[in-house]
């Protein structure tokens, strides 16, 4: 609007400047026209005469200086005021208008070389490196590319990142300071990690201000925690194009943390690290990050994953096909126990395929189509085996031929014959086909471009969590193609590809340290992901820290306060065990002040939009006590029953808190009868009932087991008496010898010698009480006291 005024007046100032103009011309022609051209008129043949005229024409102009000086005296100060009102605003306004202009270009012009050189388009300015510098940019290099890969010593990789740091190189000064902060690979050493990132942070190097900011927010490394300075440093971070920093930026615009909520600013950083992860993303959609949240593992432990992959390894060795498929794909995309190995993988695809299996067929052309460090691309071989896969009508050889023939890849390009596979492969139910058609109608490749085909069949593929259908569907949100623009939607889509990317790896890195007892290792991972918005870290870092597993922190008001905070950010993100834990904290006063309504306001979220029973649980039992809501045993009821009905575990203290729920109604009807006055008793009685209540089911309990205890049948105790009691009859030696057989005349076998009476007595008794060993032994030991006692008994012919 002030341009458009501005414009207008320019455009008067310049009129009557050219009328004024006009005027003034016209005027001192007509006064100087005769002598201009009695002066011009002269011949110039005439050189003798020209003194002369000179002499007339100076006379003449001498005679009229008076007269013209006057007029000029008169019309001076109008012309004056002419100037200065008419002709000064508008010079000075048009000189500042080019200024204006001039300053505009300038800027766009820094504007497009800075937007060049952060594409990668412009050409960076060329910094001649010594020798040194570059054989620490080599050391470097070697370092990065052995640590991406799996199965790589890292010794090594840490040895050549310390001697490239040696020679002051900063990437390399920035990884060891990471490893020693989050004690990967390398021994804790805080203190050693703040000065290189302070140093490397005052050169300008974006991962040195990313640690600054997690150390200010985590409170490490003698760091107090600020959030202020960690936002700052963050901002600079993400400047320098650092990805963590720009996730970190965009979480904490979505929801609000330490700064207002902004759509349109977290849709900027989470669409510049989205476009990061779709350019990476291949045919096969990356390895698989499994996601693990502690307490769900905690209170739901499964199968060992382990135990699974040898029993399949059993079934495969015996020759079972179904075996040998789904082994190949668990190496083929790595899982919790299991790393990404796309050589053992190519083994078993093989041993499908050589048993006539479509699957096998498929996948060994993916793997022949990518290419690998163990396998090298050959696209013939791939559209071998995708050809034989098609021809079984299995869906991925469908989807791998329509991907060779859109992209010609060995053959002929042919968007139809493209189409034609991908449109088979998504009947089918493949998700790449899916994707693939969604992506011809979006683009209009080889087909009419129609964005609500493209809508349909990205939103089937995102059903099975493809990351490209989650980028394309962002694209559509953010900028309203094919539907009105959602910038809500378009950040959740782009947050969900972000949380896609490589460093994702780092949550399985922190999942192993804690199966390895390395506590603090894998809280510092956690942290770490949780500052960039990772749900599942934030969850898993308040529950190391909820059960006092984490030593970087001596003080345990210091750790409940950090574990409410992850509760917190954790629930933000619609989490409903961490919802409940939040209401804990609340209801307990953990990290926090003590807030019933708050803790009430969070159980019923979590009962209400994630049926969860525990929540429902609690709920009841605060309606039951009147604690931050009214006091209500009917709802309290109900949200019990419907506990149990959402969880089966939770029946039992259902059940409990119904019998309490019953006994409490008792009382208090007792209470409306006459017999109120048993309450009027004692009051401690009424104030301490439950303790009274326990005490008298303590006494039960002992009453009955004293009464079920075992004891021992009276007539068995007679038996084992009489036994025990029983007099030994002892047999002269002559009975014994008159008793004894006589010797045969025919020589015969020596008979088996006769035991001693006495023996025989003693064993024949028990053999006859009981049958074991036991019995035995103590049945011949009380013949012997007998005996003893007999003899004791008798008179000695001494005496």
């Amino acid at each position: 609007m002030n341009l458009t005024k501005w414009m207008c007046l320019l455009i008067l100032l310049l009129a009557k400047r050219g009328q004024l103009l006009r005027a003034e011309l016209q005027g001192p022609t007509a006064t100087t026209e005769t002598p201009t051209a009695a002066h011009t008129s002269l011949p110039a043949s005439e050189p003798s005469s020209q003194a002369d005229t000179e002499e007339v024409t100076t006379a003449e102009t001498e005679s009229r200086a008076p007269a013209l000086s006057n007029e000029r005296k008169a019309s001076k100060p109008k012309d004056a005021t002419d100037f200065g009102t008419r002709v000064m605003p508008a010079a000075l306004f048009e000189r500042l208008w080019n200024d204006s202009l001039m300053k505009q270009q300038k800027l766009k012009a820094e504007i497009e070389k800075i937007e060049a050189m952060r594409q990668g388009t412009a050409e960076p300015p060329v910094v001649e490196l010594t020798p040194e510098q570059l054989e620490a940019q080599l050391m470097y290099n070697n370092a990065m590319d052995m640590l991406a890969k799996p199965r790589t010593d890292k010794r090594v990789v840490f040895t050549l990142l310390k001697k490239a740091a040696a020679f002051n190189h900063q990437e390399a000064r920035a990884a060891l300071a990471w490893a020693v902060l989050m004690g990967h690979w390398m021994e804790f050493d805080f203190h050693h990690a703040a000065d290189e990132f302070e140093s490397l942070a005052n050169e300008g190097l974006p991962s040195a201000h990313m640690g600054l900011a997690f150390m200010y927010s985590a409170g490490v490394g003698g760091k107090n925690v600020s959030q202020p300075l960690a936002l700052i440093h963050y901002t600079l971070a993400a400047l320098g194009d650092d990805t963590l920093a720009q996730m970190a930026l965009g979480y904490r615009y979505l929801y609000g943390i330490n700064v207002p909520i902004s759509c349109e600013k977290a849709l900027i950083q989470y669409k510049r690290v989205a476009k990061k992860v779709a350019s990476k993303v291949t045919f096969a959609n990356g390895p698989v990050v499994h996601r693990v949240r502690l307490l769900d593992e905690l209170e739901n432990p499964g199968s060992h994953e382990t135990e699974i992959v040898d029993y399949y390894q059993l079934l495969a060795d015996k020759g079972d096909v179904q075996s040998q498929v789904g082994l190949g794909q668990l190496y083929y995309q790595g899982g919790k126990a299991i790393q990404q190995d796309h050589q053992k993988a190519l083994e078993y695809f093989t041993l499908a395929a050589n048993a006539g299996n479509a699957i096998g067929f498929a996948f060994l052309g993916k793997l022949y189509l990518e290419g690998s460090e163990q396998i090298k691309a050959d696209n013939e071989t791939a559209f071998k085996y995708f050809s034989k896969a098609s021809e079984m009508g299995d869906p991925v050889g469908q989807s791998g031929l329509g991907v060779m023939y859109l992209k010609g890849l060995g053959v002929p390009k042919d968007p139809v014959k493209a189409l034609s596979y991908f449109t088979q492969a998504a009947d089918q139910g493949w998700v790449d086909g899916q994707l693939q058609l969604g992506t011809m109608y979006f683009t209009g490749n080889g087909v009419k471009t129609d964005y609500k085909l493209a809508l349909k069949y990205f939103n089937l593929a995102t059903q099975s969590g493809h990351v490209l259908a989650y980028y394309n569907l962002g694209v559509m949100h953010a900028y309203g193609m094919g539907m009105l623009r959602s910038c809500p939607a378009a950040v959740e889509f782009f947050k969900s590809v972000a949380e896609r990317g490589r460093w994702s790896n780092r949550l399985m890195h922190a999942y192993g340290d804690y199966k390895r007892n390395r506590i603090d290792e894998a809280y510092m991972q956690y942290s770490l992901m949780g500052e960039v918005g990772y749900e599942v870290a934030q969850s898993n870092a308040a529950f190391l820290l909820d059960r006092e597993e984490v030593h970087v922190f001596n003080d345990r008001h210091e750790e409940l306060i950090r574990a409410f905070y992850y509760w917190k950010r954790a629930a933000g993100q619609g989490y409903s065990a961490a919802q409940v834990k939040l209401g804990d904290y609340y209801y307990y006063g953990w990290g926090t002040s003590k807030d019933f309504e708050t803790a009430a306001a969070l159980y019923r979220k979590a009962s209400e939009q994630q049926y969860n029973a525990q929540a429902m649980f609690n709920l009841g039992y605060m309606h039951e006590q009147g604690l931050g809501m009214k006091k209500d045993r009917h709802l309290a009821k109900r949200l019990y029953d419907l506990a149990a009905e959402t969880n089966a575990d939770a029946k039992v203290p259902v059940a409990i808190a119904l019998l309490k729920l019953q006994v409490l109604a008792k009382i208090e009807s007792i209470k409306e009868s006459p017999y109120r006055f048993i309450f009027l008793l004692d009051e401690n009685i009424a104030a301490n009932w439950d303790l009274y209540t326990i005490t008298l089911l303590t006494l039960l309990l002992g009453f009955i087991m004293y009464t079920r205890r075992p004891f021992q049948q009276p007539e068995q105790q007679l038996a084992n008496d009489l036994a025990a009691a029983a007099p030994v009859q002892l047999v002269p030696p002559a009975v014994a010898e008159a008793a004894a057989p006589a010797p045969a005349a025919a020589p015969a076998p020596a008979p088996a010698p006769e035991p001693d009476p006495t023996t025989s007595a003693g064993t024949s008794k028990a053999t006859t009480s009981n049958g074991n060993g036991a019995t035995e032994a103590t049945s011949s030991s009380a013949n012997a006291n007998a005996n003893a006692n007999a003899n004791a008994n008798a008179l000695d012919p001494t005496d």
